[in-house]
């Protein structure tokens, strides 16, 4: 044994051990490496894959109309009217044509090189072989010529030759229908509204392509077909985003630069961008009609515009606060949509979520840069309004820097506090408050309803940490549970000290739909399993904001359930003429006044205390664990065995 080991020799590890992968293998083997894994998001990048070689096409101007159909066994159908794959044979591979190339061989395509495309957004030859490596059935028909061929595939294989099937006088173009395979994804099924989202959102891209869908699947709110074409670009697409939210600018900063004629460059860049104080801000970036969710290079060359532009205009302008505005300002309440097409982009990771295209940033920033100094000298009122809005931005986030440590703190230590934290003026624990809202829009609303000698309010960005089953080291690191904990004054778990809190009373205020219960749930196992004396103590509650108002004449009436609604539709308010009915979406909607008298002021606003059974605590410990834990065969027990029990459903 000892020679054995040597000389490097063992009895199950040998040539034979060494696995050579051929053809498609590697993608069945190991789909995460090429399209992120195996869940939902995965299958539906699969049609992306597919969507985006029509899109090059048509970017590329040799398409105008692209299909897509949902078929009622999900499967999926992507028709285009343009040049069609080629279908001679391939000179490096004889009795095999370029289309069986492309769909049978890895980093096979018309995008390395040459002049077939300009620009392309697909996984540069990889994702054409992909998607017929992860179907379990794939069809190809080609229109070229006035003829039209046709090749079958299953899990990365022909199933026989192309073959010519017919005549295509009036027709030109590719289409591939595939039914993604069960093997790999399971129980996964493509979905009608995120197929549409995808449809809709690649019109918007590009102005010059005219998309149709269709679904054989009426999933009850989806259209079952619709046409898309938007001349206006982004522009159109950011008003459909912003649609009845007050803007800083009547009219967003819009528009397009060909690299060509700037830069001698191919390429080009397309932009819209506006302010709100109604919700977050956010910005969606493209390259070469591809989503990048995690930004990169061309996010970075837009912003870095818009930040050089104000800080020029504020100094033309004689305010000279506007030298302080930063990237960070400008994020919280501009609405942004940059695309960017650019020949052979490269990306950080295979599912092109971030550019890494550095030339990408000097051209954006050019290109933007002259266009937002010469919008901003025509509009002067809105540039002034923007600049004011920006700069109350900086004058904030500089004040939350200097002010490391809390006013408010015992005799015997300093508190540091979250920045995000609106902290009340009251220095004793007893009449206060905070209120924990979800997101910005919320809490701007909240920051004009509040009391500022008693109610605080710290605004939490998105859904946080479910923490039965984390790690205490994830607990530690995570942002929204660390601003928590800063806020109340106390530690987690065993370091929980009620003496140290803050605040009379906790209040959960998220808004009265499917997401706002679910962050309510969220953080009330979140102070049950690390708060749990706060909760014995009667600190925790639930606001209640009404989800409806109701006006006649000058009679104004809040309700918080359909039933109440219809039961005052019958009845009547007293007042004249036709009851108007506002639903609110959320609390970013309500107006301060609303807010104030419906959920915010003590003497008009309804509290529900959070409180555990005191006869059976065990069981509620079980409940929680059940529903919230990371056991999923629990939960769906749990609703299995209460279903029946359930009258109304609001989905």
């Amino acid at each position: 044994m000892a020679d054995d080991l040597l000389s490097g020799a063992h009895p199950s590890y040998d040539a034979s051990s060494i696995e050579v992968l051929e053809g498609l293998e590697p993608v069945r083997k190991r789909p995460g490496m090429y399209i992120g894994g195996t869940d939902d998001r995965a299958l539906h990048h699969l049609v992306a894959e597919v969507l985006d070689n029509s899109m090059d096409e048509a970017v590329a101007g040799h398409a105008t109309r692209i299909e897509v159909t949902l078929h009622a066994d999900h499967s999926v159908t992507i028709r285009d009217n343009g040049r069609g794959i080629p279908i001679d044979p391939h000179p490096k591979f004889p009795g095999k044509s370029a289309l069986e190339v492309i769909l049978c061989t890895l980093h096979a395509g018309g995008k390395f090189g040459g002049d077939a495309y300009q620009t392309s957004g697909g996984l540069h030859g990889v994702g054409a072989s992909v998607v017929n490596a992860l179907s379990d059935s794939l069809v190809v028909r080609v229109a070229r010529d006035r003829r039209l061929h046709e090749q079958r595939f299953s899990r990365g294989l022909p199933l026989g030759p192309l073959q010519e099937i017919g005549a295509a006088p009036n027709r030109r173009g590719t289409e591939v229908t595939f039914h993604p395979d069960a093997e790999i994804f399971g129980t996964h099924r493509l979905k009608p509204a995120r197929l549409i989202a995808m449809a809709r959102s690649k019109a918007y891209l590009f102005s010059g392509v005219e998309i149709r869908w269709s679904s054989e699947i009426d999933d009850g709110t989806t259209p079952v077909e619709a046409v898309f074409h938007f001349p206006g670009g982004l522009a159109d697409y950011l008003g459909e985003q912003l649609q009845g939210a007050s803007t800083y600018a009547d009219r967003p900063f819009a528009g397009s630069v060909d690299f060509q004629a700037r830069f001698g460059v191919p390429g080009k860049v397309e932009w819209a961008i506006n302010w709100t104080p109604s919700r977050d801000g956010f910005l969606q970036s493209y390259c070469n009609t591809v989503p990048t969710p995690e930004g990169g290079t061309h996010e970075a060359g837009f912003w870095a515009a818009i930040v050089k532009g104000l800080r020029a205009y504020g100094e033309v302008a004689k305010v000279r606060k506007a030298s302080q505005i930063t990237r960070d300002d400008l994020i919280s309440g501009a609405c942004a949509m940059v695309s960017c097409f650019i020949r052979e982009p490269e990306f950080v990771g295979q599912t092109k979520d971030r550019l890494a295209t550095m030339e990408a940033q000097r051209l954006v920033e050019g290109a933007v840069r002259d266009h937002f100094d010469t919008w901003l000298g025509s509009d002067p009122k809105s540039a002034g309004a923007i600049l004011d809005f920006l700069v109350l931005r900086a004058e904030e986030r500089l004040r939350r820097r200097e002010e490391k440590e809390t006013a408010r703190k015992s005799a015997t230590k300093k508190l540091r506090l979250p920045g995000k934290l609106v902290d009340c003026s009251a220095t004793a624990r007893e009449g206060t408050e905070i209120f924990i809202v979800e997101g910005d829009s919320a809490g701007g609303s909240a920051k004009m309803a509040r009391d500022r000698r008693t109610q605080a309010l710290l605004p939490l960005r998105g859904k946080i940490l479910n923490v039965l089953g984390a790690a205490s080291s994830k607990l530690g690191s995570n942002a929204e549970i660390s601003d928590l904990t800063q806020a109340l004054g106390v530690g987690l778990g065993a370091k929980f000290n009620i003496d140290d809190l803050r605040y009379d009373k906790v209040i959960i205020m998220t808004d009265a739909d499917v997401d706002g219960a679910h962050i309510a749930s969220l953080l009330m196992t979140f102070f049950f399993s690390q708060m749990r004396p706060m909760i014995d103590a009667g600190h925790l509650y639930l606001a209640c904001p009404p989800l409806y108002r109701l006006t006649q004449g000058a009679k104004r009436l809040y309700v918080g359930s359909d039933a109440e609604k219809d039961e005052w539709l019958k009845k009547g308010l007293g007042g004249r003429g036709k009851i108007d009915v506002q639903r609110f979406k959320g609390l970013g909607e309500m107006d301060a006044k609303d807010l104030k008298d419906t959920t915010m002021d003590p003497a008009t606003r309804k509290l529900i205390r959070v409180t555990i059974d005191e006869d059976e605590p065990g069981e509620t410990g079980d409940l929680v664990e059940r529903l919230m834990g990371k056991k999923p065969e629990l939960r769906f027990q749990y609703i299995s065995e209460n279903a029946r029990f359930v009258e109304e459903l609001d989905v």
